[in-house]
């Protein structure tokens, strides 16, 4: 590449997350074919993309130079921040830059930047090149202040500790100021014979990406592209300019385009790739790290084997395997230089175990290993399941080892917060994320600021599909999504807002905390990348590289993943202990054979059981009739996309019905656990080592080739294994088939460590439901007490396990859910929306320490105003707190206003915040009555505020009108057989609606299914197709829906049947219908005609919903006067108008029929 003649040092990219649209590899790729072999990147107030760019232009050819756009600190007005570029001339720079930048956003933040203070710039500025900024810039700043002279003055202290490394620069971006600020820079520069360097800030690629960044910017400042007062900070120019197009703008001053290329000259940074280095782990009395390990594994197998063998003669005899599967183990360990890595992790697991902080038994490939079992790193004997060292740590393929940790969610932070005190807080920090603008969430964006409706955009998102594991992106949705096509077709909004999302899809959006990985630095992790925090809490401190870019740079990730489930068996631990305290239950000691808790797997009674709670697994369950640990490893290796197609042949061979094949008898000990079938890919690994000779280290890297499908890799393996199975005995063409079997299981072959311990975990959530029912209940709602949703579902399957859930009580609960009994549970306070922490637990407070409530003005009375709010005694009175105390919850509602008044004018008198007591005993209030609410009203109450209904089901309250079409229960709904020439008869049916979902079939066409509920049993309802654009807008949850279609035959339904709709009605759409007019009689003359008006608009149709028009008429002395409203005032007829309409006093109604109008 030919010597370049002007050099672009500053870019921002997407990376700058608000206002740059550039993609890096764009970026590199256009500088490389305009013939410049540099490039700067300064990204605004960070260097996230800073590695990437590192390594991919350097891959490219092209010299990375990096720095950032720095926000500086003004110190006269914190409103009114500078900015100024520094870029990385060497790795003391680098380190220089990382140490600012760190100190910006952990210690100084102001307005969600972290601002960096000039005097910081003077004190760690070796290896550093400083650009002045532009119009942005303190010194251009002052000129257009009018203050010169204090720029000239600034200028010439930067030169006197910065000297040549200090450039003025000078940018002719289209903005307005620009030229006036190249004149006082080129003054400046002559006048204290400062270099001046041409730079041009680069926010987007092309000329015509411009629209694209402009929206960009809207997006993250939350304007609307149409509103003409919003700031315009960036002009048309600012693309990446040619070389010849950058020359010929500062044609006058062709040292600033020299200096360019020299600054790109200086900037030579190394060092800043890494292999991985530990922290040097402390062992006692100076030993070696192999020496220690050595010690710690010893000892650790000691305790293990005593647990296991507690017969000293079994003990004895076993020993020897366990023995030479350790050193085995050590020797690869020590070789490869991992001893430091396993002593860090088995002690923050130790000391987490040892601290009351709930650990997993182990987590993906690291259960395989003996040593890691001994040193209590994981919890699962690998003899005892043949697990694989080589598939953790291969010593035919070098590594980092890499421990996935799961920890209880709510503790995790603890072990954390130990590691930072044992290696040190700078040397200890979580890892960046880069969220990025999907598919739905852009459209969702473009729309905003385009000013399309939330609705329009709304269903042109819920077009896209969502497919686990998969991004789908906008041009895939627009190919496989009919629907979406036509409307853009159709639509020329639509069109628009597609068209403006397009450019903007994938661009990094924002910044996330990996759900696990924490770096722990041999010293400060400022020497190797910057930190990054959002609000300068010192637990949310994360790296500003992502996962993959901390590796590079040589720090080591350590996974401290939160598992929900180890927090519900910690909780459920915590409440068996309140209701035994002389308990002995300990989890890791429980029976692996226990009769009742497989019987719960068989029946498939798996609801809350960790892993097994799907429908299809519990169906699965049932056909498979697990009896041991080994079958439930199986299963959950098995129930996957691609394996699935086994579980029938699994299942029949288990049973005896089909008899067990093996592809040789030597693999019979391999495959006997799974009769016959390659389940695991230690299997398969295994089976090349019998057979075909590997060694298991090799067998591993087979095993990845396969799963990899690297077809040339494969041609080479499949001769290696072919010519060791013949060596063995094997025919050659049987060799080439079984390898071939081997491949096709390989590529979805789970990892058995991996099953295992999952598993595992699985046994002793199911054991505690068998044994332990309502504390292991409780403690599962306690962790989803903000879904009520998932609070019903389990609270469902309570009732289906004779335990008892009590209503909420205001004189019972507490904040969480507590079992009072083994078979009963007392519903949470936290469990109702709307009442924060701290006002449940001063109420719960209150009453322990004065004793219980009389009523509602007594709770109000007594507990400082501060902690609730209307609102929140409102959700009480919803969620039927206060029912033991007064059962008609409407005279509640309608006193709330009185008991809060008269209790702020007693704290008033009284001189003081909290409620006086004194006073209120003294004088009873008197309460305003009130027509109680209707029983369909108290369930949307209740549904409003806990998700679920306690005093009743919503079908109850309806099933008089229900009845009227005679529909079939669900509980007597079968499937029904279908004819040689016709399809299975119809069925009726009617219920509450819920779990409404949607989703795409296989030719892209929207479908959608739902959930009925009569009281009698449940059933799932699909609808395809133009059927389903219609329904999903009648059909809502908790409401009553009446459906004809075809019953049929479904696996993976709880009930074993679904019903495909034919038809779906609701109420409203029934009584619009059948009723011409609703026709309202007002009693009294001098009704609040407003008030009706507003009643009528709130309760108008939605755009496909049913209407039905409206007629008054008023009595006057005898007279009668009636109109109509127009069909403007049309109302939505379900039963939540017609319930409000009995409430509202003056007024009668009655629904006209046809045969009546």
């Amino acid at each position: 590449m030919t010597q370049p003649q002007f050099v672009h040092l500053r870019m921002h990219s997407e990376y700058s997350v608000t206002d740059s649209t550039v993609r890096l590899d764009s970026a590199i790729k256009k500088v490389k074919e305009q013939g410049v072999g540099a490039l700067g990147l300064t990204d605004l107030n960070n260097i996230f993309g800073g590695l990437i760019f590192y390594t991919h232009a350097r891959k490219a050819g092209v010299k990375a130079l990096m720095g950032c756009d720095l926000v500086i600190q003004n110190e006269t007005d914190r409103d009114k921040p500078f900015r100024m570029a520094v870029l990385c001339q060497n790795h003391e720079g680098y380190k220089n830059l990382c140490e600012i930048l760190t100190h910006a956003w952990l210690k100084n933040q102001y307005m969600g930047h972290g601002e960096t203070k000039l005097e910081w710039l003077f004190k760690h500025h070796e290896g550093l090149i400083f650009l002045s900024g532009g119009p942005e810039g303190q010194i251009a700043q002052l000129c257009l202040s009018g203050k010169k002279a204090e720029a000239i003055v600034l200028a010439k202290k930067m030169k006197s500790l910065w000297g040549d490394r200090f450039f003025l620069e000078l940018q002719r971006a289209g903005r307005p100021s620009d030229e006036a600020v190249v004149r006082y820079h080129l003054s400046i520069a002559d006048e204290c014979d400062i270099p001046v360097v041409a730079t041009h800030p680069i926010q987007f690629l092309e000329p015509e990406d411009f629209d694209a960044h402009d929206i960009r910017v809207c997006i993250a400042r939350g304007d609307v592209l149409a509103d003409k007062s919003r700031p315009k900070l960036y002009s048309k120019e600012q693309y990446l300019k040619s070389p010849e197009e950058m020359i010929s703008l500062f044609a006058d001053v062709p040292s600033a385009i020299a200096n360019t290329v020299e600054i790109a000259k200086r900037c030579n940074l190394e060092g800043v790739l890494s292999k991985p280095q530990l922290p040097l782990f402390p062992t006692p009395d100076g030993m070696s790290l192999d020496d220690y390990i050595d010690q710690l594994s010893h000892e650790g197998l000691e305790q293990r084997l005593e647990f296991l063998y507690p017969d000293k003669e079994k003990r004895e005899k076993e020993r020897p395997r366990y023995e030479e599967r350790l050193q085995f183990e050590l020797g690869i360990i020590k070789k490869m230089g991992f001893p430091g890595y396993f002593l860090i992790v088995q002690d923050f697991i130790n000391w987490s175990k040892q601290n009351g902080v709930a650990v997993g038994p182990g987590r993906g490939s690291g259960a395989g290993s003996l040593v890691a079992y001994s040193l209590r790193i994981t919890d699962m004997d690998p003899l005892r399941y043949d697990l694989l060292f080589e598939r953790f740590l291969n010593p035919e393929r070098v590594s980092m080892p890499d421990f996935d940790v799961d920890f209880c969610q709510y503790n995790r932070q603890r072990t954390i917060n130990y590691v930072k005190s044992r290696y040190g807080e700078d040397a200890v920090s979580q890892i960046a994320t880069f969220g990025t603008m999907g598919a739905k969430g852009v459209i969702r964006d473009v729309g905003r600021v385009l000013g399309i409706s939330y609705s329009l955009c709304d269903k042109v998102s819920r077009l896209i599909p969502a497919q686990p594991g998969k991004n789908v992106t906008l041009a895939e949705a627009i190919k496989t999504v009919p629907d979406l096509k036509d409307l853009i077709e159709k639509d020329e909004s639509v069109a628009q807002l597609v068209d403006k999302a397009l450019p903007l899809e994938g661009l990094v959006r924002n910044l996330g905390m990996h759900a696990g990985g924490v770096l722990i630095a041999p010293g400060k992790l400022t020497d190797f990348c910057p930190l990054y925090s959002q609000d300068e809490n010192p637990d949310n401190v994360i790296s500003q590289f992502d996962k993959k870019d901390v590796e590079n740079v040589g720090l080591v990730k350590f996974d401290f993943l939160g598992l929900t489930t180890l927090t519900i068996l910690e909780f459920a631990m915590r409440f068996i202990r309140q209701l035994d305290p002389n308990t002995t239950l300990r989890l890791e000691a429980i029976p692996i054979d226990d009769p009742e808790t497989y019987h719960l797997f068989q029946v498939g009674n798996t609801s809350a059981v960790f892993q097994f709670e799907s429908d299809g697994m519990r169906k699965l369950l049932r056909d498979a009739r697990p009896d041991c640990l080994e079958d439930l490893i199986a299963l959950n290796a098995l129930y996957r996309p691609g394996p699935m197609d086994l579980i029938p042949e699994y299942i029949a061979c288990k049973h005896g019905e089909k008899e067990v094949h093996y592809p040789d008898p030597r693999l019979e000990p391999v495959l006997k656990e799974t009769y016959g079938i390659m389940v695991y890919q230690e299997q398969v690994m295994r089976v090349a080592q019998i057979i075909g000779g590997y060694s298991l280290g090799g067998a591993d890297l087979l095993r990845r080739a396969m799963g990899k499908k690297q077809v040339d890799e494969m041609k080479r393996q499949r001769a290696v294994f072919v010519k060791g199975a013949v060596e063995r005995g094997m025919a050659e063409d049987k060799a080439g088939d079984l390898f071939d079997l081997m491949e096709k299981f390989a590529g979805y072959g789970f990892n058995k460590s991996h099953a295992c311990a999952y598993s595992y975990v699985a046994y002793q959530t199911a054991y505690l439901k068998v044994h332990y029912p309502a504390p292991f209940m409780a403690a599962n709602m306690c962790l989803v007490m903000d879904s009520g949703e998932k609070l019903k579902h389990l609270i469902d399957d309570c009732f289906l396990n004779d335990i008892s859930v009590l209503p909420p009580d205001i004189n019972k609960s507490e904040w969480e859910f507590v079992p009072t009994s083994m078979h009963e549970i007392r519903y949470g306070l936290g469990g109702i929306k709307g009442i924060p922490k701290d006002a449940a637990e001063a109420i719960v407070r209150e009453r322990e320490q004065n004793g219980p409530y009389k009523d509602l003005f007594d709770l109000v009375s007594r507990v400082d105003r501060t902690n609730f709010s209307k609102r929140t005694l409102l959700s009480f009175v919803q969620a039927g707190v206060f029912d033991s105390l007064e059962p008609n919850r409407a005279k509640l509602a309608a006193n709330i206003d009185n008991a809060i008044a008269l209790s702020e004018s007693e704290s008033s008198n009284a001189g003081q915040e909290s409620l006086f007591a004194d006073v209120m005993d003294e004088v009873q209030p008197e309460y305003i009555d009130a027509k109680p609410w209707s029983a369909y009203k108290e369930l949307i109450g209740e549904r409003d505020v806990m998700g679920c209904v306690f005093r009743g089901h919503f079908y109850g309250a309806v099933q008089e009108e229900a009845a009227q079409l005679h529909p079939t229960p669900i509980i007597n709904v079968k499937p029904a057989q279908r004819s040689a020439n016709r399809r299975s008869p119809s069925v009726q049916v009617a219920g509450i609606a819920s779990n409404i979902k949607q989703s795409f079939n296989k030719e892209g066409r929207l479908m959608g299914s739902f959930v009925l509920d009569d009281g009698t049993s449940t059933i799932s309802v699909t609808c395809f197709g133009d059927d389903w654009m219609i329904y999903r807008n009648i059909v809502k949850s908790d409401e009553l829906v009446f459906v004809r279609g075809n019953a049929r035959e479904d696996k993976f339904s709880a009930t074993g049947v679904s019903i495909t709709a034919r038809s779906v009605e609701v109420p409203a759409t029934l009584r619009a219908k059948n009723s011409t007019v609703l026709q309202i009689e007002l009693k009294d003359p001098n009704f609040d005609f407003d008030l009706l008006k507003t009643f009528l608009e709130d309760h108008r149709p939605d755009v496909d919903d049913a209407g039905c028009r409206v007629s008054v008429k008023v009595m006057d002395h005898g007279k009668e006067a009636s109109f109509v409203f127009s069909k403007d005032w049309e109302v939505y007829l379900n039963q939540t108008l017609l319930d409000e309409l009995e409430e509202i006093p003056g007024l009668d109604y009655h629904l006209a029929s046809k045969g009546e109008a």
